[in-house]
C-alpha cells in the first residue's frame, strides 16, 4: 500500500509540472514578456521563507558552455533572493542529498540525449525534500534553467533582438569594428533566458517565470560574408543578467520598471 502511495505521489509531481508549463497570468502589453504562473493562494497559506537553489536542471540539460556559467548565475540569484527577504540555504546541501538519492535510484539524466527520466527525477526529489525539510525546514525548491533559443537582430535600425522581456543589441567579436553592408540581419543568433520554477515543501509548483539574459552569439568581424560565432565570454554583462533575474522572478518579487502591463 505504501508503494502505491509513493507511485501516486510522483505522478502528481509530474502532472503538476506539466500543468505549470501551460498556465499563464494576465497578458502583458509587451509581447515578449513571459507570462508568469503563480499560485498565490498556496503562497498566502504557506509563505516561503527558507529556499534552496537546485544545482540541476528541471528540463533538458543546458549546453555545456552554459552549465559552466550556471554556478555564477545561481550566486547572483541567491544574492537577489536574500536582498528580498529570503533565507537561502547553501546549494551544497541540496547537492549532497541529491547525490545520495542518485545512488539509490539512479541518474535521471540520459547521458546521450540530456533528457530527464521523470519517474526517477520525482523519486529523487521526494527523498531530497524529506531530508532537507527535516534538517533545515526548507519550504521552497528553486530550479534555475538556462534555456537557449534562436532570435534575429533584424528589428529596425538599432538591430535589436527582443525576447522574454528584454531587448539586446549584437556584439562584435574579432579585430574589426564594422559590419559588412551585406550582412544578413535576418540570420538567427543564439540567445539565452533564465527559466525559474519553484516548488513548495509539498513539491507542488507555485511559481514559473522566465527572463531574457543575453545573446551567446556575436558577429564575427573577421568574416567578409557575415556570420555569428559563439561569444568568448558568455553572460559577462552583470546588468543584463540582473535584468533577466528580476524578470524571471516577477511577480513573486516586485520589479521596478517591469516592461509588462501592470
Amino acid at each position: 500500500m505504501r508503494r502505491l502511495h509513493s507511485i501516486h505521489r510522483y505522478w502528481i509531481f509530474i502532472a503538476y509540472a506539466a500543468l505549470l508549463s501551460g498556465c499563464s497570468a494576465t497578458p502583458a502589453y509587451n509581447p515578449t514578456v513571459f507570462q508568469a504562473s503563480i499560485d498565490q493562494p498556496s503562497l498566502n497559506m504557506s509563505p516561503m521563507k527558507t529556499v534552496v537553489i537546485a544545482h540541476v536542471d528541471l528540463g533538458s540539460q543546458s549546453r555545456n558552455y552554459l552549465q559552466k556559467e550556471a554556478p555564477r548565475i545561481d550566486a547572483q540569484i541567491s544574492d537577489y533572493l536574500q536582498e528580498n527577504g529570503y533565507k537561502v540555504l547553501p546549494q551544497r546541501e541540496f547537492q549532497q542529498h541529491w547525490n545520495t538519492a542518485v545512488r539509490a535510484f539512479g541518474n535521471p539524466v540520459d547521458p546521450t540525449s540530456g533528457k530527464i527520466n521523470a519517474k526517477t527525477f520525482a523519486q529523487i526529489m521526494y527523498q531530497v525534500r524529506d531530508e532537507l525539510v527535516a534538517s533545515s525546514k526548507v519550504d521552497g525548491f528553486i530550479f534555475t534553467d538556462l534555456v537557449e533559443r534562436q532570435e534575429s537582430f533584424s528589428g529596425g535600425m538599432k538591430h535589436l533582438a527582443r525576447w522574454d522581456g528584454v531587448a539586446r543589441t549584437p556584439t562584435m567579436q574579432g579585430p574589426g569594428d564594422g559590419v559588412s553592408a551585406n550582412f544578413d540581419w535576418s540570420m538567427m543568433a543564439a540567445v539565452v533566458s533564465l527559466n525559474v520554477t519553484i516548488y513548495n515543501a509539498e513539491l507542488k509548483p507555485v511559481f514559473h517565470g522566465r527572463g531574457g539574459l543575453d545573446a551567446t552569439d556575436a558577429i564575427d568581424s573577421r568574416s567578409t560574408a557575415g556570420r555569428y560565432i559563439r561569444r568568448r565570454n558568455i553572460l559577462e554583462n552583470d546588468s543584463n543578467v540582473m535584468e533577466g533575474i528580476q524578470l524571471a522572478f516577477y511577480p513573486l518579487i516586485a520589479m521596478e520598471d517591469w516592461p509588462g502591463d501592470p
